[in-house]
């Protein structure tokens, strides 16, 4: 999930968690009264009325906002990127990878995370680079292995994980996202602003050269 929802609750003084992919990962939260919102990038959002995604909720939350402020969606974001920045973000699935080779690349991938720190890539420098493992804050059950990640100290970062939710081998999710506060830069069209970092991507994780895709199965 994007990184956007850390910068409003830094600013509001309240707690944000980022959990493993899953619903199951939120509940633990919401019965300790740890969050009131939740919410996944594949846009399901839920509140602490339901241990579950509620579309209709999320419907009613966004018209009732639209009430009160009287004004559009448009003004509320472009008022957001002004306030916040922006996060440009962007999902690559390359789907129906065999599954051996999706694990190979991604076991070579994070082979080389030990020499990424410090380092310039694509002229950003890289914070940390690791493979994510989740301590849920309620219980202290672990999870491990849920994406491996590149972080850069400009606020961009870039995560990859395997799927297998697919009916054919494998699924590379790929998840890209840079951070931006200048007000000259707040309208680019996505793709193009996270060009360097999609190109990096495939650079690093060697994507068209193991699998011999030149483009995801679906952008979102």
């Amino acid at each position: 999930t994007s990184q956007a929802p850390d910068r409003v609750a830094e600013h509001l003084g309240i707690e944000c968690h980022e959990t493993p992919t899953g619903w199951k990962f939120f509940g633990n939260l919401l019965d300790a009264d740890r969050v009131t919102l939740c919410g996944e990038e594949s846009f399901g959002t839920g509140s602490n009325h339901i241990r579950e995604k509620d579309g209709l909720w999320a419907v009613l939350f966004w018209l009732n906002i639209l009430a009160m402020r009287k004004q559009s969606v448009a003004e509320i974001v472009e008022q957001h990127w002004q306030k916040f920045g922006r996060n440009y973000y962007t999902r690559h699935d390359y789907e129906a990878i065999p599954s051996d080779l999706a694990k190979q690349l991604m076991t070579d991938l994070e082979a080389k995370f030990p020499s990424l720190v410090g380092q310039s890539l694509a002229g950003r420098t890289v914070s940390y680079a690791d493979n994510f493992s989740y301590t849920d804050p309620v219980d202290n059950s672990v999870s491990n292995n849920q994406g491996l990640r590149i972080g850069f100290e400009d606020g961009a970062r870039i995560i990859l994980r395997l799927s297998g939710t697919g009916t054919e081998g494998a699924t590379l999710r790929v998840y890209i996202e840079s951070y931006e506060d200048n007000a000259d830069k707040l309208h680019q069209d996505t793709q193009s602003a996270l060009k360097e970092l999609i190109t990096l991507t495939d650079d690093l994780a060697e994507i068209t050269s193991r699998t011999g895709r030149t483009e995801p199965t679906v952008i979102t």
